[in-house]
């Protein structure tokens, strides 16, 4: 279930959601502070197993949405981390006002981070936004849906034909990793988004992480050009 990505930083893959009728797998990303307290990304469905590795490993401090489509199971880890704070950007703040956030995410991370983030706001889509983070120690970006790289073996094993074609024509496979085409389409600010781009090429990445798909243990800069050829 977990896999140490680096040093304090490890990936945990959940199961599946059902994302307009198709089989999408969940992974969170868990990352240890210099204080010693965890910063948890995009919360996958929390069991009694999940908890005691993840409370083994330190105090659960921050709790991160990415995107608005992130949202499923922050209730349950709020409610078993009632001190732990919530971030997320405004769009899923607006989504979820039942829960209670911290912060809003924009292009600066918080100072309660311990300056081991960088982060890049791509805001550039009148459907959605989404943050991205860079874990400085590791060199890893970690990306949610800006990047879609499902394997041949998991979409003939969990997808339709029809929708292994889709697939396909979108590019969110391995070899192309785009974003879904329909929110591609939505990125109407063409220069904000460029500008996002660049910094985010500008960083000294060498792993990526997303939560759909395979992640890049190395080579992560170049995978990214490729990602994001189409910005």
């Amino acid at each position: 279930m977990f896999v140490e990505v680096s040093t304090d930083i490890w990936i945990v893959e959940g199961g599946l959601v059902d994302f307009y009728s198709c089989p999408y797998p969940t992974r969170m990303v868990v990352v240890r502070l210099p204080s010693g307290q965890l910063w948890v990304w995009s919360p996958i469905e929390l069991t009694d197993e999940l908890k005691a590795r993840v409370d083994a490993l330190g105090q659960v401090a921050h709790l991160v949405s990415p995107n608005k489509i992130h949202h499923l199971f922050l209730t349950p880890w709020q409610q078993a981390y009632p001190d732990a704070k919530l971030w997320g950007p405004q769009s899923t703040i607006d989504k979820r006002p039942d829960l209670n956030f911290s912060g809003v995410l924009e292009a600066s991370a918080p100072n309660d981070w311990e300056n081991v983030f960088d982060q890049v706001w791509f805001n550039g889509s009148c459907f959605m936004d989404e943050v991205v983070f860079f874990h400085r120690p590791s060199k890893t970006v970690i990306m949610a849906d800006l990047s879609e790289n499902f394997s041949q073996a998991f979409l003939q094993k969990h997808w339709k034909s029809w929708q292994r074609f889709i697939a396909r024509l979108w590019g969110i496979v391995e070899g192309r990793g785009y974003a879904p085409l329909e929110w591609r389409l939505s990125f109407w600010k063409r220069k904000e988004t460029r500008q996002a781009k660049e910094l985010l090429l500008s960083l000294p990445v060498e792993k990526v992480i997303m939560a759909h798909g395979q992640w890049q243990a190395d080579h992560g800069h170049a995978f990214l050009e490729k990602s994001l050829s189409w910005i």
